[in-house]
Formats: C-alpha cells, structure tokens, sequence
C-alpha cells in the first residue's frame, strides 16, 4: 500500500494586508535604510499611509488603491515633493511586502506603476543674501570662546553649505590642505554620497579662532564642553549638538 503523502501547501500571497502584516513590511523597509534622516521621513511617510489604508473598509492593496491615496493626498494641498516621497514610501512597502511573501508580485507591480505628481516650473527658493549672511555671523560675537565656537559654526554652515547633520559630525581631521587649498575632505553627507567641499578663507580663519583656543586637535569639532562653564557645561554641549542634528 502507498504512503500517502500530504505535502504542506505554500501559503498563497494577500491581497488586503491586516495591520501586522504593514508593522512587518514597515519594519523591513527601514531596516534597508542606511541615512537616519531616510528612516525618519519613510517612518513617517508609512506611517500616514498605514492610517489612512486602516480607517478604510478591507481595503486591498493593489494599484487602485494607491492612485485613491495619491488623490487623497493631492487633496490636501500638498506640495508635489511630499506627495512623491509619500508614493515612494509606499512603493518601497510594497516591495517588502513581496519580498516577504506578503503580497503578490503581480500586485506590486502595478503598484509601482502609479505615477507621482508632475511638479511644473521650479521653486526660486529662499535664502540670504550677502549683507544678511554678514548681519547673522555679526549677532554670534567673537570674544569670549563660546562665541568663537557659535560663530565658527554659523561660518561652516553658511561659508561651506554643510547641512546641520554633516556640521554635526564634522571632525577636525576632515579639515585638509589640498593643492594649496583647505578643504573638507570625503564628507560621507546624505545618502551615503561622498563629496569634498572648498573651505573659503575666512570661514578656516573663523574655525581656527575656535579650535586653537579650545585645544581641539582631534576628534568631533563642534563637540568640545566649554572649560570653567560649570553646571551649564553639558547643557551648553547638549544644545549645540541638538541644534545642529535637528
């Protein structure tokens, strides 16, 4: 007589993803994430979308669905940046979802194939011009050595065009002469991308006006606790670096 045989049957993928089944695509996504600012603005992305995919009636996920968020979106007036990002997010949980053999392929697919919001013209943007640039490092002062170090944080970010993350984490061994030339070099600044960025005279005069006084050598360059500060010294810390990692 055969044996009979009762293979286990693999599990057919959703097509409506219950809450748990979002928490653990959300969580593989920002698992594939390197930048802590990525991780923070896909969170958040997934976040509004699992919210709004769970205030529905046994919604399924499937391209639909996703152009119905995208017009929701687009109903709130939001800037075609965000809506994209959002959509992108989005994407990105689908993917996981099928990797994880949540969702079916086919489903994501098409998911992916709903397109973002079309941005037309360009933004002029706002920024400070020359004299406002002068009055704001003008406001930090340069005679006691706290206000060395506030001004010479204020020239980086302005002189140089560091963002507040890449300020944060800058070493002094960054700070390099090359060709005759100071320069930061090998900045690893958002998205993993590496960059060398020109330092501009004043702005090297502005860091040493700092660095040479506080006896800063090595190591983090904005993170030196102020000698003789007392009880205000780890505050004073705490505040530069949480003003520059924001």
């Amino acid at each position: 007589m055969a044996k009979s045989s009762n293979p286990k049957r693999k599990k057919a993928p959703k097509t409506i993803l219950k809450l748990p089944d979002l928490e653990q695509s959300k969580s593989a996504v920002l698992n594939s994430l390197v930048s802590s600012s990525s991780q923070r603005s896909y969170d958040h992305a997934i976040r509004e979308f699992i919210e709004w995919y769970c205030s529905e009636p046994r919604l399924a996920f499937n391209k639909t669905v996703v152009t119905r968020y995208r017009i929701a979106l687009e109903q709130k007036h939001y800037a075609p940046s965000t809506i994209n990002l959002r959509l992108a997010a989005v994407r990105r949980l689908a993917y996981e979802a099928t990797d994880s053999g949540l969702l079916s392929p086919d489903l994501a697919a098409g998911i992916r194939r709903v397109k973002g919001v079309r941005r037309l013209g360009v933004k002029i943007g706002n920024w400070l011009t020359a004299e406002e640039g002068r009055r704001l490092l003008s406001g930090a002062g340069n005679a006691s050595l706290r206000e060395r170090r506030n001004y010479a944080m204020l020239a980086v970010l302005a002189g140089c065009g560091l963002r507040r993350a890449e300020a944060a984490a800058l070493k002094i061994e960054d700070l390099q002469l090359r060709e005759g030339h100071w320069v930061l070099a090998d900045l690893n600044g958002k998205g993993g991308h590496i960059r060398t960025v020109p330092v501009p005279d004043w702005v090297k005069t502005a860091i040493d006006q700092w660095a040479i006084p506080a006896s800063i050598t090595s190591g983090t360059l904005f993170s030196y606790c102020l000698s003789g500060a007392g009880a205000d010294c780890d505050q004073d810390e705490a505040w530069a670096r949480e003003y520059l990692q924001a």
